[in-house]
């Protein structure tokens, strides 16, 4: 055994025993002291083995040490605050990995509220702005392929993204503004930053560095939705050192090509966004889409296709930087011809919504200004066929809009394709979409810079706050003995207007067929916004009528795009397709089940479905429902044509009526408790069953045992859910059985959120199926599930997954008299 090393060993154990028993302050300081000399930090250092023996092997321990001494009594042990100091020297000098895992350890298995709690989070918002969490990552960047950890890399990657969750969830009205996230992801982008520097330092010097770490972190912070926090920080510092530098160029195009698969969408969505123009953004990206197939779809594809959600310099971006290399042109010709295609498509025409038509005939308009005449010569047949095809399809449609669009498209295609042809003239009314759709169509400048018109990189440092009127000043009591309170007025407040609109010129529609109609094929915007508000009440007051169209609106619902800006158009979109699932469940929800293994949806629309599913089985199963409208929140009535929800007028006369009134007896305050039959009971096999189906066969654009596993993650928990809901139901069994098999396929699954789902359903099974059936059908199933929950409680590296594995044990352990093979080892 080396000496050396034992001496460092046996200098802890001292250390950790007098910090354990000594009440000496001078001795604990001088203690303490006496370790730093390990970090580094003295004028006698430790050798160089030493400190590393130090780093590798004691100071996790003993940092959990200096944390389990925390207390007011131990701190003022000596003055001026000279303890606490040096206890936080510790966490801020030491390996800064180490450091943050015992920080946010120690954060989250604290009590709360809790002095150690605070001075810990105080501590962390202090490691945080001192740049610790560059250190943090620059360790991960600078770990040589063959001595990395996976899992420390997992966990370290888990925190560092989701430090303001888990701090938010355990500090709750404690929590300080550093953690929160539009403070936090900001600070996360000017630490990328650093590291970036950092890296490129080093290998000027001739030092290996690698990105994966930062790409990872990159991937899931994007992934959580959290793009412009991040970009807006990280995109204009790397336009301008990209500028004039190759190093720094190969270093960005390093950072995203080694970002995950199942991130590779909400990061380059996130860079279209941010990017002032396709010059940047191909020297941000480089040729990254011929050499990842996943960016490659997700630039040529998806964003074209699926989503057509970008906003027209983002766009522009996108198609220009197809265009700016000669690698790359291909691709922008390959995506004119499949935009051709898919526009001049008859069924295209007749289901795909309006605002994704004019976005596909805007893309059309900016591939014909980026490709040249030479280009087009050689593709010119096949263009030409499929841009006549369009046309002819187009002019036959009954809607104005779409007709529109086909002389528009035409007019300038067939100038640009074959210009030494017969010109295209058509005669169509001039409004401000065929003005910016023409103007799209002229050549645009060689080079995009930032001073075109795109996306605003400042950072939004907080919400606009809401005006209020904050009146100080209470009512004046009356003459002692008098009734004049009653009749008082003082304590009405000026009513709130700041939210009334304009009265709108058109009627909301009286039935569920004309909100239909509506939604489908008017062009009166603001009658399209009246029958989205009305459609719900609608719906739940005319159920006959519903049911005949019930399907037909559902499938609306679902492909049911924003053409205005409606306010709480998400809310209002998943109430109704909510409403008419509940009205007609079983057709309804076989339909949405059906569609959520279909090709050409989005990942948003199948995460819709299963958000509308668990809410309409969660009305169904409600106590006493039958006969009572349901209790569902609403935007502010003030914002609804047509006066539906009762005014607020309305609720301040009645409180004050209430307050007024003078009641000898007030009786029973309490309220028997709604009963009634579970109407989930006879429709839960049409919501569940179909989810399971499929689940393991990949589709072109959706795999949930691939790319898609946050898909697969929301199913397992919508599946959880359902059961749950299924409770004390004929099905229930069944149900449990088949969930349960869901669960032992996928139980060594890679990421943790899908773990989380599957462990939330094991529970949902124990608490939704009898014990007498648990006993005489699920027996078999749950001995399986046992063993592997006690394999999750005691090695998964995700602590909420350990948690979930634990209380579905406790379930299974309050069923241990019954369940008699289960109590055995």
């Amino acid at each position: 055994m080396d000496p050396e090393v034992s001496a460092v060993r046996l200098t802890i154990w001292e250390a950790v025993h007098i910090l354990s028993s000594s009440e000496d302050g001078g001795r604990i300081f001088c203690t303490l002291g006496s370790l730093k000399r390990y970090l580094g930090e003295t004028e006698n250092p430790a050798l160089p083995e030493e400190q590393e023996e130090f780093a590798r092997i004691h100071f996790s321990t003993f940092l959990r040490c200096l944390v389990g001494k925390l207390s007011p009594d131990w701190l003022e042990l000596l003055p001026d605050g000279q303890m606490e100091e040096l206890w936080a020297s510790f966490f801020l000098e030491g390996p800064a990995d180490q450091a943050f895992l015992v920080l946010m350890e120690s954060i989250e298995g604290a009590a709360s509220p809790s002095f150690r709690l605070m001075k810990m989070a105080q501590l962390l918002a202090r490691f945080l702005s001192v740049g610790r969490m560059a250190a943090v990552m620059e360790g991960q960047c600078r770990q040589q392929a063959g001595t990395a950890f996976p899992l420390l890399q997992e966990t370290l990657l888990t925190k560092v993204v989701g430090l303001p969750d888990r701090l938010g969830n355990h500090l709750q009205r404690e929590n300080l503004a550093t953690f929160f996230p539009q403070n936090y992801f900001p600070l996360l982008g000017e630490e990328v930053l650093r590291v970036l520097q950092v890296v490129v330092d080093s290998l000027r010097g001739g030092l290996d560095c690698s990105v994966s770490f930062l790409s990872q972190v990159l991937g899931k912070a994007c992934v959580h939705g959290r793009q412009k926090e991040v970009l807006g920080v990280l995109v204009p510092r790397l336009t301008v050192l990209t500028q004039g530098s190759c190093l720094w160029q190969r270093v960005c195009w390093c950072l995203v090509e080694r970002v995950p698969d199942w991130a590779m969408e909400a990061v380059l969505k996130g860079f279209v966004e941010a990017a002032p123009g396709p010059e940047v953004l191909s020297r941000l990206l480089g040729n990254l889409v011929t050499k990842s197939k996943k960016a490659q779809f997700v630039m040529t594809r998806k964003l074209l296709f699926l989503q057509y959600s970008c906003t027209m310099p983002m766009l522009q971006s996108l198609l220009g930087y197809l265009a700016m290399d000669s690698q790359r042109r291909s691709l922008l010709m390959q995506a004119l011809k499949e935009l051709l295609e898919t526009w001049g498509s008859s069924s295209a025409i007749r289901h795909v919504p309006l605002v994704q038509q004019r976005y596909v005939s805007k893309a059309i308009l900016i591939c014909l200004t980026h490709l040249g005449e030479a280009e087009l010569r050689d593709s010119r047949d096949e263009l030409l066929a499929s841009l006549m095809e369009g046309v002819k399809s187009r002019l036959d449609s009954s809607l104005p809009p779409v007709r529109r669009l086909g002389m528009i498209v035409a007019e300038v295609a067939s100038a640009r394709i074959h210009p030494e042809g017969p010109p295209l003239k058509f005669q169509y009314e001039e409004d401000e979409l065929t003005r910016e759709m023409l103007a799209l169509a002229m050549p645009r400048p060689a080079a995009d810079g930032p001073s075109e018109a795109g996306p605003s990189f400042a950072l939004v440092s907080g919400e606009t706050p809401d005006r209020e009127s904050v009146d100080c000043s209470g009512p004046q009591p009356g003459p002692e003995g008098s009734d004049s309170e009653l009749d008082s007025d003082d304590e009405f407040v000026p009513y709130d207007m700041s939210v009334d609109r304009e009265r709108r010129s058109s009627k909301a529609p009286s039935y569920v067929r004309g909100c239909l109609e509506a939604l489908t094929g008017s062009e009166d915007w603001e009658r399209w916004e009246a029958a989205l508000w009305a459609l719900e009440g609608l719906i739940f007051r005319s159920p006959a009528a519903t049911q005949e169209v019930s399907v037909e609106l559902a499938k609306v619902l679902l492909h049911l795009e924003e053409k205005t800006a409606v306010a709480g158009f998400d809310g209002l979109r998943q109430r109704a397709l909510v409403a008419v699932t509940v009205t007609d469940p079983a057709r309804v929800a076989e339909y949405l089940t059906a569609q959520f293994y279909a090709l050409n949806y989005s990942l948003r629309q199948r995460m819709d479905i299963l958000d509308v599913l668990t809410l309409a089985a969660q009305e169904l199963s409600r106590p006493g429902r039958l006969g009572k409208a349901p209790q569902r929140g609403s935007p502010d009535p003030g914002s609804q044509p047509g006066g539906a929800v009762v005014p607020a007028w309305r609720a301040v006369v009645e409180e004050r009526i209430r307050r007024k009134t003078r009641r000898f007896s007030k009786g029973s305050a309490g309220r028997a408790p709604a009963v009634g039959p579970n109407e989930f009971n006879s429709v839960a096999g049409y919501f569940f069953f179909p989810l399971l189906q499929h689940f393991d066969r990949p589709l072109v654009t959706f795999d949930l045992l691939g790319d898609d596993q946050l898909v697969l993650g929301r199913l397992a928990h919508t599946l959880g859910a359902l059961m749950y809901l299924a409770v004390n139901t004929m099905v229930a069994v069944p149900m449990g059985k088949a969930l349960l098999e869901f669960v032992w396929a996928l139980r060594f699954h890679g990421d943790a959120y899908v773990r989380r789902g599957l462990l939330s359903a094991v529970s949902a099974v124990l608490l939704s199926v009898p014990t007498e059936q648990l006993l005489s059908d699920l027996l078999d199933e749950l001995l399986e599930a046992r063993s592997w929950l006690g394999d999750v409680a005691e090695k998964d590296p995700d602590e909420d997954c350990r948690l979930l594995a634990v209380k579905a044990l406790l379930l299974l352990e309050k069923l241990r008299d019954k369940l008699l093979p289960l109590s055995s080892p």
